[in-house]
């Protein structure tokens, strides 16, 4: 899709199934509770595809959990099915606790947060006892062990175990990313020194450069005031930026994997942010109207956040 100037620009589309057309069919796939037909697709998805995109999708299945359950009493050792539960747990938990500020969240939430991760967790340990190569289950172990607060070293050790099967899987990047920022008790250092490596790690054209920008996005929003403003000017960031573009969402080897929506946004928030309006515009282009609520929630509303810094890059960059 091309952009004319001064034309009336499409409101951004968060439906993942917009860009991901197999989600559709997945959410009815699991509404009629055709179990067989869902493994059938999962089982016949290469190798190097994570399955942890289509068990994220299934885990916002409203109930999808008594379902599992059921299957589990008839199939204690369904891997997929645990994979699933376990899924279903922490979002459940997480939507008890909600996208606050910890300061914002009561002990009642927490609580509340603790208890259905500790269920996911119980689920998880064995999915991947019994699979030690399912991606989503260590992925979802990621989340566990942020939301339990298990520890950095915890976190690099499930990490490890899942790059050891899918090194540069994009959905456990972003979550360890998370567990290394200061927030999560990291450090900048850390979370840094791992989006970098996993740049350099992957080949041309992989999602995995987009943690340079989402830790730029991250350490930006960390600060205040003239410190953000400052933060923004640095040379670094925006050789570090434009480098990581190169490589991966602006590299002719680019594909549309799934997490491509997620990965161009970050690129197209921070290029805006840096006013680097030119490689903004390049990201917008390539996205269409598509667009992922993360990461433009983190800059206010998100459609809003969007059509600002999407308008402004088109009309000048």
């Amino acid at each position: 899709m091309s952009f004319a100037s001064g034309s009336a620009l499409p409101p951004p589309d968060f439906e993942v199934a917009s860009a991901y057309p197999e989600v559709t069919w997945l959410r009815q796939t699991a509404a009629a509770r055709d179990w067989a037909a869902i493994r059938r697709y999962l089982d016949g998805l290469p190798r190097e595809v994570a399955r942890s995109f289509a068990v994220r999708v299934l885990d916002e299945v409203a109930g999808i959990e008594v379902w599992m359950r059921e299957i589990l009493a008839a199939d204690p050792d369904d891997v997929l099915a645990l994979t699933v539960l376990g899924a279903r747990e922490v979002q459940i938990g997480w939507e008890i606790r909600t996208s606050a500020s910890a300061k914002d969240v009561s002990r009642e939430q927490f609580a509340g947060l603790h208890a259905h991760l500790r269920q996911a967790e119980q689920l998880l340990i064995r999915a991947t006892a019994l699979d030690p190569s399912s991606d989503a289950a260590w992925a979802e172990r990621l989340t566990t062990a942020m939301g339990l607060q298990l520890g950095q070293n915890e976190a690099r050790r499930r990490y490890d175990r899942l790059a050891a099967h899918h090194p540069h899987h994009f959905n456990g990047q972003s979550r360890l990313l998370q567990q290394l920022c200061p927030k999560w008790s990291g450090s900048w250092e850390a979370a840094h020194g791992f989006a970098r490596q996993c740049l350099l790690d992957a080949p041309e054209g992989a999602l995995s450069g987009a943690m340079v920008a989402e830790v730029h996005l991250e350490h930006w929003l960390s600060l205040s005031g003239q410190e953000r403003d400052a933060y923004l000017r640095q040379g670094h960031v925006h050789a570090e930026l434009a480098e990581a573009a190169a490589r991966s969402v602006l590299s002719p080897y680019f594909r549309r994997d799934h997490g491509w929506v997620i990965a161009q946004s970050c690129f197209a928030a921070m290029f805006s942010l840096t006013g680097d309006l030119a490689r903004a515009a390049a990201c917008f282009r390539a996205l269409g109207n598509l667009a992922s609520t993360y990461p433009w929630d983190y800059l206010g509303d998100a459609t809003e956040a969007y059509v600002k810094h999407r308008d402004a890059a088109l009309a000048r960059g």
